[in-house]
């Protein structure tokens, strides 16, 4: 029989970079994101693992952000919102094709269970964003009927069957 405290003992590097990701979101609910150093800097102050492992930094670069190519893991625990900042990935968020299945949080056997209570408030979190989102949050989506002046004075018929003229 395995012992649970014995197993979470070594948390992963992924679930490392994903809790200190998760703790800085719920301490500072007022930030979007965080900047590649207050993530290492909160890693370094939780110690989840008793000591920091080199790969913690790079899964926070590169292993768990969702938007980036798999190299080779394809963890989708943090999203690239500009260079060198990162968030928690939220469900609907883009991610790159070779990330499709990867994981997008620890499982509650994974992790102490001190930091259990960031899976739940992950869970409230993720769904109030995607309910926040709006059309005005996507750039594209924000262009919406942007063009219209320019068959404003003309039915868009007319308007292409104008633009035809001449042709062969």
């Amino acid at each position: 029989m395995v012992n649970s405290a014995a197993v979470r003992s070594k948390v992963r590097v992924a679930d490392e970079a994903w809790i200190a990701v998760a703790s800085l979101h719920r301490r500072k609910p007022a930030e979007s994101d965080f900047s590649i150093d207050e993530i290492m800097d909160e890693v370094n102050e939780l110690r989840v693992n008793g000591e920091v492992r080199p790969g913690v930094y790079v899964h926070v670069i590169q292993h768990c952000v969702a938007n980036r190519p798999a190299n080779p893991a394809n963890h989708r625990m943090l999203f690239e919102t500009t260079p060198g900042r990162r968030r928690l990935f939220r469900l609907g968020d883009a991610a790159h094709p070779d990330r499709v299945n990867g994981r997008i949080a620890p499982t509650p056997r994974d992790i102490p269970s001190k930091y259990e209570g960031l899976l739940s408030w992950y869970q409230v979190w993720n769904k109030q964003a995607r309910e926040g989102d709006t059309d005005e949050d996507d750039p594209l989506l924000r262009l919406r009927g942007s063009g219209k002046h320019l068959w404003a004075d003309e039915h868009a018929d007319e308007y292409v069957r104008r633009l035809r003229e001449g042709w062969s």
